[in-house]
């Protein structure tokens, strides 16, 4: 029984695995690492940890935490990808966002290398090209 159950067990999550799309991929391992380069650059841009934090929405224990290497999956960023970053980080400290989240997924679709024609905050378009809205 025993046994049975462990064998079970694997072959969910081998299931889980196979299931896994690249949205998924880029919420648990891509999103994190640009956050962490985001807090990284705000900070070596001479921002405090507090006000990066303020500036990113996220604790201040989330920003010490990216900068000690604790939290954040670490990709580094290269060519326009990483540009896109700087120019961020240099924006949120101008107060120069007007879409934060549509900046957010620039730099995630740069990263992975892919055409994308996300025109609303959420970056989802439905077959209409009409915003796809979500209710709160």
């Amino acid at each position: 029984m025993l046994i049975q159950n462990i064998n079970s067990q694997l072959l969910i999550s081998r299931v889980m695995v196979i299931m896994e799309t690249p949205c998924q991929k880029a919420v648990w391992d891509l999103v994190p690492a640009i956050r962490a380069s985001l807090a990284i650059e705000l900070v070596n841009k001479g921002q405090s940890q507090a006000t990066s934090a303020k500036l990113l929405g996220i604790a201040p224990s989330a920003v010490s935490q990216y900068m000690t290497g604790k939290r954040g999956y670490r990709i580094e960023f290269k060519d326009l990808a990483k540009e896109l970053i700087e120019k961020l980080a240099q924006d949120l400290i101008d107060n120069k966002v007007d879409d934060f989240v549509a900046r957010i997924c620039e730099i995630c679709v740069n990263a992975r290398g892919i055409e994308s024609n996300c025109k609303s905050s959420f970056g989802l378009e439905d077959s209409d090209n009409e915003a796809v809205e979500f209710e709160k």
